[in-house]
């Protein structure tokens, strides 16, 4: 089987995450790969180790120059070059990527239906649409039009929550029974990872000295956030947060510390607010890092303050650390995993309802243990790597068998 993937850049991201596990996986069962990107990225060497790699050319800022443009233009011959040059791309990429040999397409997320559009597959080719995103990141992420013809000639879709599934159903009438449930997740894989951060912090202190560093004490309690900075992923929500539980609480050690925020103006925006609250010893930024898992392993417990997401790595990391998780109701599928037994579910924006749930965590260590505890026995129930797999392998032989049939 030749299986093209599409996907909209090698950033380190939830989706490009999934998509690398997803890679990895399939490699192991011989399947022939190969990925078409938007952008390149941090995983783009991961991605490269598994598969060969084609990234989509930029479009040139002139046809031939600003002054010989101005004069085709003149001419009325600047539309037929652009035409010629665009259609020479086109028969450069299908070369690259074989397009007549390929048995089937997987799109990782609805953002590459922007490439996807551009690809003018055989009408044959099964189409397999990997749906991370809900309506916030639609509407950012995506033009009406790519998204209306992606999920026009998706053949299959595979949605990572209830929430997600409904979503497009609802929203964008597709038809639920082309939907199957798919949460990918390599656990052998995240569960080493896992073990080697608690491992490295248990050996030489890397955990603990990652908390020092911050100016955290060792007996704190330590309230994770993780994620890129953006509206959508709620930044300035933690920040609120902190405040709610700092008047609540002002005695107790409770320390918040958001992974992902690089530098630049939205950080610099959301600390002065940081410092406006007098927050600056509580609150802590620490900028896009591979090494999640050596943070995530210290915290004790997890805020997704996130206003949209589908069903987030993160707290399936967060989980496999044993970290219970506390989120929004309808801001996607994490409650659907949660539950009342996993962490905490507080209604949609009510922060009041989390800081009071966060307060009284950190005065109840064996109920901690105990929410996630049972967090990571349900990730492990619930997605093993093996059977998601072979959900993937079974689906791709039944389109390449209505495919023949066709």
């Amino acid at each position: 089987m030749t299986l093209l993937l599409i996907g909209h850049d090698a950033n380190r991201a939830g989706a490009q995450l999934v998509l690398l596990q997803l890679m990895r996986l399939l490699r192991e069962q011989d399947v022939q790969m190969h990925l078409l990107l938007g952008e390149g990225g941090a995983l783009l060497p991961d991605y490269k180790a598994l598969a060969p790699v084609t990234i989509w050319p930029a479009e040139p800022t002139h046809v031939v120059g600003p002054l010989a443009d101005k004069v085709l233009g003149k001419l009325g011959m600047w539309e037929s070059r652009n035409r010629k040059q665009r259609e020479a791309r086109q028969i450069d990429i299908r070369q690259q990527l074989g397009l007549d040999s390929v048995d089937l397409v997987l799109v990782n997320t609805v953002t590459s239906g922007h490439w996807f559009g551009q690809l003018e597959l055989p009408k044959t080719t099964p189409v397999i649409t990997f749906v991370h995103e809900l309506a916030m990141s639609v509407r950012m992420y995506t033009r009406p039009e790519e998204l209306r013809y992606l999920l026009d000639h998706t053949t299959h879709m595979l949605a990572v929550s209830k929430a997600t599934a409904s979503y497009y159903v609802e929203s964008h009438g597709f038809d639920p029974t082309k939907i199957t449930l798919f949460t990918l997740i390599d656990t052998p894989t995240l569960q080493q990872n896992v073990l080697k951060a608690q491992q490295a912090d248990l050996n030489a202190g890397t955990g603990k000295a990652l908390m020092r560093q911050l100016g955290i004490p060792p007996d704190a309690v330590v309230v994770g956030g993780c994620g890129n900075a953006e509206w959508r992923k709620g930044n300035d929500l933690f920040v609120n947060l902190a405040r709610l539980v700092t008047n609540l609480a002002p005695a107790a050690p409770i320390y918040f510390v958001w992974v992902g925020m690089p530098k630049g103006i939205y950080r610099e925006e959301l600390w002065l607010d940081v410092q406006k609250a007098w927050l600056t010893e509580r609150v802590h930024f620490v900028e896009p890092t591979p090494d999640v898992l050596q943070y995530m392993s210290r915290f004790s417990m997890f805020a997704l303050t996130s206003r949209e997401d589908p069903y987030p790595l993160v707290v399936l990391e967060a989980g496999l650390c044993e970290v219970p998780v506390i989120c929004f109701a309808g801001a996607g599928g994490s409650p659907e995993l949660v539950e009342a037994d996993a962490g905490v579910v507080v209604p949609y924006l009510h922060l009041d309802g989390m800081a009071h749930a966060i307060v009284a965590l950190a005065d109840d260590s064996e109920r901690v243990k105990q929410l996630g505890t049972r967090l990571r026995e349900k990730i492990l129930d619930r997605h093993p790597a093996e059977q998601g797999v072979a959900v993937l392998l079974t689906l791709f032989d039944k389109l390449k068998s209505e495919r023949g049939k066709g």
